[in-house]
């Protein structure tokens, strides 16, 4: 390598960068407003995760508040198309450098993304609801400020460990399932694509079982997949209800329901926030 070519290595390697000088904050230094930062809490508390991962024993989780350059990411087309816009969204907002959104439990991860978009868009949530009594479908503005965190209320077989047990009612197996996390929702949503493709006729979509598939860990302490897979479809329909109820009730995260008034029978009802694209991309 010629003398010439080494010198611009040196250049553009840094090594004439004197690193005894500060590095400058411009928000701070020049606009005298810096990016809040809000720490949110973890419903799990920590419970599931191995001690050697950076979620094991932790009740909150810091998170930056949405800006312009997070918006970016909300248009990206190519984040869009291939699913992961949330998925980046979170990993741009996580102060906590070691913290993974796709390693944490769904309800764990889906306290970050309420919590993501109040700092972004305020905690008004304006959506077509519809009436449980009357079926009649009208606005309503919920407050993503008031839904509840449920806390992870059982203990797992083994402190530490994702795992979990239930005897099912009629066959009286014991299973043992795990609560799923971003990754295994993100693994069967690509899972569900793929079978449209490859059986674009099929009206059967097959959500319940996949689901139960992806948290069953054993049953009576048998664990090969595909006798599991054999178990989900032939299990009777009141085992998988009860079992999917269990998971359903006893799952740490965000209760993302709230009241709501009905305009044409004037009762009030309790009812489920959709989670539609106004969520994170509003029209305003």
């Amino acid at each position: 390598m010629s003398d010439s070519r080494k010198e611009r290595n040196k250049v553009f390697g840094g090594d004439n960068i004197d690193h005894n000088v500060p590095a400058r904050n411009v928000m701070v230094d020049d606009f005298n407003w810096e990016v809040p930062v809000e720490s949110v809490p973890v419903p799990s508390e920590g419970k599931v995760y191995p001690p050697d991962s950076p979620l094991h024993g932790r009740k909150t989780v810091n998170i930056k508040a949405m800006t312009a350059k997070e918006e970016d990411i909300l248009s990206s087309r190519a984040l869009i198309g291939s699913g992961t816009v949330i998925l980046e969204l979170l990993r741009s907002c996580i102060v906590d450098g070691d913290v993974s959104a796709s390693d944490m439990l769904t309800g764990d991860r889906n306290a970050l993304m309420v919590a993501v978009r109040i700092t972004g868009y305020g905690h008004e949530y304006p959506v077509v609801a519809t009436c449980p009594k009357c079926s009649n479908s009208d606005q309503h503005t919920f407050n993503l400020a008031d839904m509840p965190i449920r806390r992870l209320s059982i203990d797992p077989v083994v402190p530490g460990d994702n795992c979990f047990e239930f005897l099912l009612p009629v066959t009286k197996k014991t299973v043992y399932f795990k609560f799923l996390t971003g990754r295994d929702n993100d693994i069967m949503e690509a899972e569900a694509e793929k079978m449209k493709r490859l059986f674009p006729e099929s009206k059967i979509e097959n959500n319940v079982t996949r689901r139960l598939r992806t948290s069953i860990i054993s049953v009576d302490g048998v664990a090969d997949r595909n006798k599991i897979a054999k178990f989900v479809e032939n299990m009777p329909a009141m085992d998988s209800r009860k079992l999917r109820a269990y998971i359903e009730n006893n799952e740490p995260g965000i209760e993302m329901s709230g009241k709501m008034n009905c305009n044409a029978c004037g009762q009030e009802s309790e009812v489920g926030v959709p989670l539609g694209a106004s969520f994170f991309w509003p029209k305003f």
